[in-house]
This record gives C-alpha cells, structure tokens and sequence, in this order.
C-alpha cells in the first residue's frame, strides 16, 4: 500500500523538477536574447577585473617656473589622484623639474628621466620619447602634455580598453579652456571651488561639458597603448621636436596605415582640459625657432607626415546607459560587443529590442553633435612651422664654449651626415656638449636642424660638393679642407678657443683635459707619421683633421699665413699646415715632435701616436678588437684616414664596433643603455 502512494509521489517531485529546470532554461534563453550581449560580457568581464592595469604616464615637462610651472603641477597631481597604479615620468633635463618630483617624497610615484635625446636647446625628440615609453614595464603607456588636466573618466576608460582581446592605440583631444576656477585639495582626490567648498566630479564635467574642441593642437592629442607584443607601426618615427608640428598624429595616421593594432577614438570617453594662455612656448623657444620658413624642411616634413589612412573613417569609443561600445559616425555603424567585429546593425529585427533602441539613442546624439574629433590631414599641413635655427655663429659661440672659452669644431657635408651624427652621439656618451657643426651645403644644414644640433651654414662653402667622391686627393677635398681653417680662424678672432676634429675620428675619452695644459702660443696637432719608429714631424706629417689652436695674438698671426697659402695652393689645406708652421721640408723642425715657426714664434707640437694614433699607425684597425687595442695603450681618439672612399671608410668604422648611430631610429645607439629600468610595478 505503502509502494502505491509513493509511486505518484516520485512522479510528481520528477513533474516538479523538469518544470523548474525548463522555466530556468527559458529564463536564460530569453535573458540572452533580450539583453544586449555586451552586458553579458562586460559582466562576465567585471568578475576578473577588481584589480585594474598599471598605468605610466610620460610628459615632456616645462621648467616649474610660473603660471606654467602652476600649470603642471595642478595637471600631474590629478594624474595621481585618479589612481595609486598611475605613475608619471617627466621627460626634462631641468634642475626644477627633479625638485618637483623630489617634493612627492622618497617612495614618489614622479620621475624624471633625463636621458632620451634632447636637442641643444633642452626640446626632446618626440621618436625618443615613444622610444623610451615603449619599454616601459606597465601595462599600458600614455604620452601627453604637462599641463592637461584628468578626470576619473580617464581610468575607468583604460580599465575598460585593457580587457580588450587585441592590442590597441587609443588617442583623445582635449579641450581648451580659458579659465579653470578649481583646485586639488592637499591630497589631490578632491576639486575644491572658489568658495573652498569641494565640487563633485560629476558635476564639474556637467560644467566643463559645453567646452568643445577649439582648434588643432598635436600636443593636447593624448595617446595610450597596450604594451603588447604588436608594434605601434609599420614605419620609421622621424625626429621629431616635440611641439614642433603633428608628431602625434603622425604615428596615429601611420598605425591606421600599418592596420597592426586596433586604433580608435577616445575623445568622447576621456574628460582632459588644458587651460589656454598666451605663453605657450618657452621664451627662448620662442624668440629662436619662429622663423620665416626654409623649403627644404617644409618638403620634408610634408612628405614624411603622413601617409593615406582615412582619419575621417576611425571608429570611436562612447559609453551609453553605463557601457562601452564602439561605433563609425560615417557608415553608421555600431559594435556593442566591445570589438570593432562586432555587429552591423542595419536589420529590422535588431531595432525591434528596446535595448538596442537606446544604444542607437545614444549613438544618434553623438552624430548629431555635427564636429569632428581630431584635425583634418589638410588642418595639420597647413599649420607646419618650419624648423630653421637662425642662430648667428656668434651666438652659437656663446652658448656652447665651457668655461675656458674653448669650441670643438666639426665640418661636414651632406655625404658624411651618417658619420656626423655617430661622432655627435660619440660625444653626447662623452657628455661633451661645446661643440659646433660647420654645414657645407643646406643639406647637412637642414639635417642638422632636423637632429637638433648646434649648426651654423658657411655661406662661402664650395657648392658643388660630390656625394660619393669627396675624399683625399679628389679636387673636391680640396675644395672643402680650405673651409676648416677658414672656420677656425674666424672662431679665434672671436675669442674662443678651437679644438678641430673631423667626425672621423673616433673619441674613445674626452681629450680636452691634457689638450688645454698646453699653453698659449702652442699648436697641438696630431701626426700623421705611419711608422713605428723615428721623428713624428717629418714633412707634412701635420694632420689638420685634429688640432687644438688657442686664442691668442700668436696663434691667429700663424694660422692666418696657414689660411694664405692654402688660398694660393692648388693642394688641399693640410699641406699649408705642415710648410707655413714647420717650413719647407721640414727646415723650422726644433726636434722629433716640436717647430716653431720663425715670424710669428708660434711653437708646433705632434702629439704621441699612442694617445692619439692616426688611421696607419700599427695597424689598429686591423685589430681583431679595435676598441680594446686601442684602449690598452691609452687612446684618447682614433683617427679613421689612411683609407680611400667614404664608403670603405663607413664599413671599416661599423664593422670595427666603433658606430654609435643607428640610422633606422634616427638614435644614438646607446640611447637604449641610458634608459633606466623603471621598476615600478
């Protein structure tokens, strides 16, 4: 009896259960057809992201002087209040700029990192900034400016693009403002208005909301990347002066040409504001590089800027009803799966969901805003500035000589421009900075503007030049080796003392110590003597690719002859040396290292080849090791002559180990040593 009653009792416990687990099954059917699936994801998502990335900003900073100095700091300190995984470094060479990181304290999240590549004016190069942020050890990289203020959209944004399943680059444009009546509290969590009275966030963006974007500004363009393994682009970053033309966009047009990562719109997600002001550019900034234009660096520049990639066309990231999504303005087109392969939704039985109604809702105000974020490739062109330095040669002077007055001095032309910038890169390691570059033709000229060099043009330069055949015995060398002396002489007129180096020699060590304990009235030059043994001033055994001349009566009566003769010589100049100071054949010769030259008494010293060894000496570069060959007997430079044609001349050097630029990065080589670790995360 027991069994009968229980038997209907099993069967309907049974009815129960596959009732309960169908109305679950259609529960979750319906609410995965109904809702939209980007909220499933992004809660599915929110599950694995309490903790967010880590986050390193880099700024090039402004000296902390001033309204500017006011400026960044209010900007930074809403950097780091947004979160304690934000940290900052500031790209500047500035003893104000360390103090105002030093002011955060011992376990600071500011940093300053003084060793990318800054031109001679203290402007960083913008290719080596991106260099130095691509090695950053975070999660993800920011490039921006000093003085653009952040909000909590800021973070929340990057927590959301970091969960994306392909690498990406994100830019935003901030908006410019004319007055910014708010202050952090001391803990820069909070914004404080006049009355002292703290302002929600929310209710400060509300005000701040109506503020558009006002014009194109490269530099209040903020970019943010992954640090995945992708690269940014396919091309080569030219160096670029930061603040000087469209850097920015130019790497965000050439992602969307090298289609490696996934590039989008930001601006309408990421709340920034940059309070406007009449002084923008440091003032020596301003009164040197505004000039009127040179068409060499505008051809260049213009067609290095960018390449065809449909700026117009870039998908956009913009949060509606609380979540993310992406969306074309321009082919009405909207992705709610948080990935630009999301949906297309041009179906009827997709507008039919009240959700997706509201999406479109959201994406239509968007539109009808009716501007567009960013600059127009016609809007960049136009606003080029051209980089000329219309720096006179006695300003040039005055701002590079060390404190003995004393100028090194390099000359070179287009076809040695490679071999220019691996002796100034040789010299940045060497931390010599008194030194000039004499350009032979507009060429080398506009290159060295380009790199930030200290360059002046010599107007009364040979014009035709040859690219390939310039080198000794060619009537071209000639030509171009009576501009040295030239140079030279007009520098000690001017009171400065000249150590002359060719940019191929090789400067293992800093040789301006034991150059300048020689005294005044003494011409130290190196030998160009090939055997071991016997005198070292033998005729014309003076090498005029590296002398040292002080600025006195003597020496400029003596070099003034050498620069007569060579004027009425039809050899090159380094002849005219050797018979002006030590006389024909060697007849003013005191012994095997010294003359004097009888009129003027100017005395004449051949420095040791092991210290300083010309291209023939003992066959070094011939060594299996040049550089530890020649560092075991005490080089101080080598010279890299004794060789014919510039380009066995470039392979030997490379080939030697003794190249310090690579020019692919348009970088020193040893710019990447320099960089240190930053450890934070």
């Amino acid at each position: 009896m027991v069994n009968f009653y229980l038997k209907p009792l099993k069967i309907g416990l049974l009815m129960v259960w596959l009732c309960g687990f169908a109305l679950i099954s259609i529960s979750f059917y319906a609410s995965t057809q109904i809702l939209p699936s980007s909220s499933i994801k992004e809660q599915i998502k929110d599950l694995d992201s309490s903790v967010g990335p880590t986050v390193t900003i880099f700024a090039a900073a402004r000296p902390f002087i001033g309204s500017i100095g006011s400026r960044q700091s209010l900007a930074i300190r809403s950097w780091l209040g947004l979160s304690q995984d934000i940290r900052v470094v500031l790209f500047s060479q500035d003893p104000s700029v360390f103090s105002f990181a030093d002011s955060f304290g011992p376990d600071s999240r500011v940093s300053v990192e003084p060793n990318i590549d800054y031109t001679f004016l203290g402007t960083p190069f913008f290719h080596s900034m991106v260099a130095r942020a691509q090695i950053s050890d975070s999660d993800i990289s920011v490039l921006m400016d000093s003085e653009t203020l952040l909000f909590p959209d800021f973070i929340s944004t990057l927590n959301y693009v970091h969960k994306l399943d392909h690498d990406w680059l994100l830019f935003a444009s901030s908006r410019n403002i004319l007055d910014f009546p708010f202050q952090l509290d001391v803990y820069g969590q909070h914004w404080i208005g006049d009355d002292g009275q703290r302002v929600k966030t929310e209710k400060l963006q509300e005000i701040l909301s109506h503020v558009w974007w006002e014009h194109c500004d490269d530099k209040k363009v903020i970019m943010a990347w992954n640090n995945g393994a992708i690269p940014l682009h396919n091309g080569v970053l030219p160096p670029f002066l930061y603040g000087k033309g469209f850097h920015t966009m130019w790497i965000i047009n050439e992602a969307l040409s090298s289609n490696f990562r996934f590039v989008f719109d930001a601006s309408l997600t990421i709340s920034s504001f940059s309070v406007n002001n009449l002084d923008f550019h440091p003032k020596i900034e301003a009164r040197n590089w505004e000039h009127v234009g040179n068409s060499h660096l505008r051809a260049f520049y213009g067609s290095l800027f960018f390449r065809e990639a449909d700026y117009s066309n870039v998908i956009k990231l913009f949060k509606c009803n609380g979540h993310y999504h992406f969306g074309n303005t321009t082919e009405n087109i909207v992705y709610p799966l948080g990935s630009p392969k999301g949906l297309r939704f041009n179906g009827l039985e997709v507008f039919r969901l009240s959700n997706h109604k509201k999406l479109f809702g959201c994406f239509d105000k968007i539109k009808s805003l009716g501007r567009k974020v960013g600059c127009s490739k016609e809007n960049q062109v136009m606003t080029l500035e051209p980089l000329v330095l219309p720096f006179s040669l006695e300003l040039l002077l005055s701002m590079r000589a060390d404190h003995h007055k004393t100028i090194v001095l390099a000359v070179a032309g287009y076809s040695y421009k490679d071999m220019l910038m691996s002796w100034v890169c040789r010299l940045h390691h060497l931390q010599v900075s008194n030194f000039v570059v004499c350009a032979l033709d507009d060429e080398i000229y506009d290159f060295g503007v380009l790199q930030g060099l200290p360059v002046f043009r010599d107007r009364l330069a040979p014009s035709n030049i040859s690219y390939d055949d310039c080198h000794f015995g060619t009537n071209c060398f000639q030509r171009v080796t009576k501009v040295k002396s030239r140079v030279v002489l007009e520098i000690l007129n001017l009171g400065y003392n000249v150590l002359m180096s060719d940019v191929d020699v090789y400067w293992f060590k800093n040789p301006l110590p034991l150059l300048t304990t020689f005294g005044p009235a003494v011409f130290v030059a190196q030998s160009d003597e090939y055997k071991i043994t016997g005198p070292i001033n033998l005729p014309r055994r003076l090498n005029s690719g590296f002398y040292y001349a002080h600025s006195d009566n003597t020496t400029i009566a003596a070099l003034k002859k050498v620069v007569k003769h060579a004027s009425l010589s039809n050899l090159s100049e380094q002849p005219s040396f050797y018979d002006t100071l030590c006389g024909l054949n060697g007849s003013f010769r005191l012994d095997n290292d010294t003359c004097q030259e009888p009129e003027t008494n100017l005395t004449v010293h051949f420095l040791d080849r092991n210290l300083f060894p010309n291209g023939a000496y003992r066959d070094l570069w011939d060594s299996s090791n040049v550089s530890s060959t020649c560092m075991d007997i005490g080089c101080f430079v080598l010279h890299n002559n004794w060789i014919s044609g510039r380009q066995k001349k470039l392979e030997r050097q490379v080939s030697s180990g003794l190249w310090e630029y690579d020019t692919s990065t348009r970088m020193c080589l040893r710019s990447w040593q320099r960089f240190k670790p930053l450890n934070y995360f």
